[in-house]
């Protein structure tokens, strides 16, 4: 016979309300009791029902990450925002989105979990949109939709973006170039105006024909690097706006026999751990994902606790240059 919350109240001394409140680590339990109703459970090898809290309560307290295999940011994203949603008492349950929308919308509306962080984000995306209509709590991370003014957590990519201007400006560069995401990625956006508006205080100019664009894939940077360095006059730096086109731009360099730094000069965004491997080195942009994360979490648990308030709350993680040996100073 399975062993019931019923038997742990009775070896622990308490009713079975005090059970299932100390067992969630609800305040109003003492220490001493939390202690004596987990000693009990473990001596008895009780393990608490989710399937019935869920059904007591009509929560699953489980969150969904909808995030992009595909994208390098993932692994940095996917363990703080489970770790920090653990610390409040939630599951994260992960919904790949592979664009399609209407397939995520579903998934989302079955009943499974209680609210949403999304990753995927893009500035014409309906989903953050669709699921305002329906009243199901979300938060947006790292990057946000143009069609709605939701809750969001981001990092200061133009301030991010403009402090890699005014590096490669304080450098000596003078012709500089620029790697970039796509147009509907926010945060490519962001980073592109940042960067473009130091440039232009500093009276430097970003050709067309030193820019490329393309995805966020290794395979960008490397082809991108390749377009805008067999251009007439190629730039001294590049600007790319994920470490991964810095990546795919450094491994392209070299193929080119183009010395880094030297001949060019390449710096990233993110200061995903790729960066810091000995074989790169890269001068790049950091952002906090653990802060971005945490505040995620706790904006989605308070919407799941009873803010709702019609105003939206966003959060701005700062930025900041973290300065290795893709650049040289004077080139």
């Amino acid at each position: 016979m399975a062993v019931t919350s019923h038997d742990v109240a009775k070896l622990a001394g308490v009713s079975q309300a005090t059970v299932s409140r100390a067992l969630r680590d609800d305040h109003r339990v003492s220490e001493a009791t939390r202690k004596k109703v987990a000693d009990a459970a473990r001596a008895l090898g009780y393990v608490r029902s989710e399937v019935g809290r869920s059904l007591s309560t009509r929560s699953t307290h489980q969150v969904a990450m909808v995030a992009d295999l595909d994208n390098a940011l993932y692994p940095r994203l996917v363990a703080p925002v489970h770790d920090a949603l653990m610390d409040l008492g939630y599951r994260m349950v992960v919904f790949a989105e592979r664009g399609d929308e209407m397939s995520a919308y579903e998934r989302l509306l079955d009943g499974s979990v209680d609210g949403a962080i999304l990753t995927t984000s893009e500035l014409h995306s309906s989903l953050p949109h669709m699921l305002h209509g329906k009243g199901f709590p979300f938060v947006q991370m790292n990057r946000v939709s143009a069609l709605i003014d939701a809750d969001s957590v981001t990092a200061d990519n133009s301030g991010g973006g403009a402090a890699v201007g005014r590096l490669l400006h304080e450098c000596g560069h003078r012709r500089i170039g620029a790697i970039l995401g796509p147009e509907q990625a926010s945060s490519s956006r962001d980073r592109e105006a940042g960067f473009r508006g130091a440039l232009d205080e500093a009276g430097l100019e970003l050709p067309p024909r030193r820019v490329s664009r393309g995805r966020f894939a290794y395979e960008d940077g490397s082809a991108g690097f390749r377009r805008i360095m067999t251009q007439a006059d190629p730039p001294t730096a590049v600007f790319c706006v994920t470490d991964m086109l810095a990546v795919g731009a450094l491994n392209e360099a070299r193929q080119m026999g183009l010395e880094v730094p030297g001949d060019v000069d390449i710096v990233g965004f993110d200061d995903l751990d790729v960066a810091g491997w000995p074989c790169f080195q890269l001068t790049t942009v950091r952002v906090d994902f653990p802060l971005m994360a945490r505040f995620a979490a706790q904006r989605i648990v308070a919407r799941l606790s009873g803010d709702r308030s019609a105003e939206a709350v966003h959060e701005t993680v700062p930025t900041r240059l973290v300065l290795r040996e893709t650049h040289a100073v004077n080139s």
